[in-house]
This record gives C-alpha cells, structure tokens and sequence, in this order.
C-alpha cells in the first residue's frame, strides 16, 4: 500500500488491473481507466500478461475529475494520449520547454475525455459492518456460491432484510449487484490467465455460460470472446509498467 501526492490514471493497454483502495476495488480491463486520487492509500495489482501506464495529474486538472477513486471507458482519442503520454520517447532525453508543453496540452485533452465519459460500475465497494465483510470473505474464497442470502444470513446470524439494508445503505447496491460485480472481476483474471468462456462461466456461479456471456456483455461492453481476443493478446515481453514519473 502507498499513495502518492498528485492523482494518478492506471490504464492497461493489454490485459486486466486491479486497483485496491480502502474504498474498495476497481477492475480496470484493457477498454477502460482507473483513477486514484491524491493521497488515497492504494495497490496495483496485474493479472496475466498486462501492460500497465500510468499519468499523474497536477492539481488544476485533478478538481475536474472525481474526488474518489473512479473508472472510465477509454475513447479512441484517451487511448492514443495515454499512450502518447507514456510512450518510449518519454525516457530518450530530457524533456525541453516545447516537450512540457505539448504533454500539459494532452493532459488538459485526456481529462475533457475522461469529463465526457460516464463513470463505469467496476468499483467493487469494500464492505465495513463485520456481518458483510463475513459474507464478501465466503464469496471472495468462493465467487461461484449462489446461496441465497436468506441462507447466507443464518450462517453469520443475520436476517436477509437487514443484509439486505445494510449493503443498500453502504455499498449502494444491492446484494446480488454487487456478486455479480464480484463474480464479472473473478471473469476478467480467469481469462487472463487464458481459461475459456464455458470454464470461466462456471467457475464463476453460472449455470450456463449464455448467461455469463450476457452478464459481462451487459458490464464490459463485449463479449468475454471478443474481449481475450482484442484485449488480451501479448504486445510486450512480459508484465510491463510504463508512466511519468510522481514528482
């Protein structure tokens, strides 16, 4: 865990990033991007072949973007300055008056896009009251359990209207929001790490993978096929971690 004192962008131009907050976690898949503002505490994780970049944001453009950790769908043009921005050329010299300018001028561009697009629901809310985080344990070590939460509820005590209450009143969602959110996270890693869509579909809670297929569709914007072939194919030699460096 670490923080920085400038808000930063992670975008994974392949593969899938996770971002842990304390706020809880946001799932970046390769069409979309994640943003951590000043000060929160946070980890980066990549699962599979990613290739992570990363942009600090100054103060003057951070205000124009959320106060709280957010994910956005990444235009063609955010795309191109992200990786514009983190590019090879970045490293070759030190940056003149002309270099600095040119980057404050697509910064000031990449954060109008990221002000048009709308906030995407991958932000997995960490739980604070002990009854759920007891339940998103059991789901974490277990995402394709479907007992209901009546059931769930007797095992930790608790009826189903009061979880039902308690993750409306604290995570915004409700219960069967916020697994499927949970399960569509544990969909993106396995398929990472190259499982297919049938297996994928069941190791994650459901019954049939035309299901599965909807329920990401209806998330990620693509099908899980589509989405491994055009996001998940290799474009580096390994994990690879490109930006600007925090100062």
């Amino acid at each position: 865990m670490h923080s920085h004192p400038r808000g930063h962008l992670v975008y994974a131009a392949s593969g899938v990033l996770s971002v842990h907050t304390e706020r809880g976690t946001s799932i970046v898949p390769a069409n979309r991007v994640a943003w951590t503002p000043a000060g929160f505490m946070h980890y980066h994780r990549a699962h599979g072949h990613t290739d992570m970049r990363i942009v600090f944001l100054p103060a003057s453009l951070a205000r124009l973007v959320p106060g709280h950790p957010a994910v956005f769908l990444v235009s063609g043009l955010a795309r191109e300055i992200l990786l514009t921005l983190t590019g090879p050329r970045n490293y070759d010299r030190v940056p003149g008056e002309h270099d600095r300018a040119a980057r404050t001028r697509l910064r000031r561009v990449l954060v109008d896009e990221l002000h048009e697009a709308r906030e995407q629901p991958l932000q997995l809310p960490e739980p604070q009251d002990d009854r759920l985080q007891a339940i998103a344990r059991m789901l974490y070590e277990q995402p394709a359990d479907s007992t209901p939460l009546a059931e769930l509820g007797k095992t930790i005590g608790a009826s189903a209207r009061t979880l039902s209450r308690l993750f409306h009143n604290e995570l915004g969602m409700t219960f069967y929001e916020w697994r499927t959110q949970l399960r569509i996270y544990h969909a993106l890693v396995l398929l990472a790490d190259g499982h297919d869509t049938t297996h994928v579909a069941h190791a994650c809670g459901w019954a049939n993978p035309s299901g599965f297929i909807a329920a990401f569709t209806n998330i990620i914007g693509t099908t899980p096929g589509r989405y491994r072939t055009s996001h998940l194919v290799p474009q580096c030699g390994g994990d690879e971690r490109h930006g600007e460096v925090d100062r």
